[in-house]
């Protein structure tokens, strides 16, 4: 999944950031991007994308959220949104697309991008968006602790099916369980 997604990702912000229609739309000067991981993984899923933007001089950061609680995460976006130097563009993949919905309204955001990401409309949550868009794996695992996760053995082929079976099982064992609660506010 991370490879492909990433592919995708880097797809759609070439598109953003070198096509002369969308830059005659995207205000000049923005050199600040924000990365905003999905559920069940963490920030470094974007090194790839990442050491691409770094390298096309973009100031490039990626926002480690704790997966606690919605409104957690929203407050680790706008803490990584209040250091920029600038207006900057916000980047949301799966579950990190609420996230940047929210975090959005911020004066620094100039722009949000969605890559294959939520973006519920106004009073919905995660869940109902859930429901509306079912997810493709069927291995998520309720924890008696009130955090949610994919099972590790399911998750190579449910969560990272395009991804090295060595990494997949690697990314399966470290994947950061999400607070079942986040999905509901």
């Amino acid at each position: 999944m991370r490879k492909l997604t990433f592919g995708l990702v880097m797809l759609a912000l070439t598109t953003i950031f070198n096509t002369g229609l969308v830059r005659a739309q995207q205000p000049a000067g923005i050199k600040n991007i924000v990365l905003v991981h999905g559920a069940f993984v963490d920030g470094s899923g974007w090194k790839s994308v990442y050491d691409i933007l770094v390298k096309d001089g973009y100031h490039v950061s990626v926002v480690q959220h704790p997966l606690t609680s919605f409104d957690g995460d929203v407050s680790a976006v706008k803490r990584v949104l209040a250091l920029q130097n600038g207006p900057c563009i916000l980047v949301g993949h799966s579950y990190g697309g609420a996230i940047i919905t929210v975090a959005g309204n911020d004066e620094h955001v100039q722009g949000l991008v969605y890559i294959a990401a939520h973006a519920p409309a106004d009073g919905e949550n995660e869940a109902a968006n859930g429901k509306l868009y079912p997810s493709a794996y069927k291995s998520l695992k309720k924890g008696a602790d009130g955090f949610d996760y994919i099972d590790p053995a399911s998750f190579p082929a449910d969560f990272a099916a395009d991804v090295p079976l060595k990494e997949a099982k690697f990314i399966a064992n470290s994947q950061m369980p999400v607070a079942d609660s986040a999905f509901m506010q």
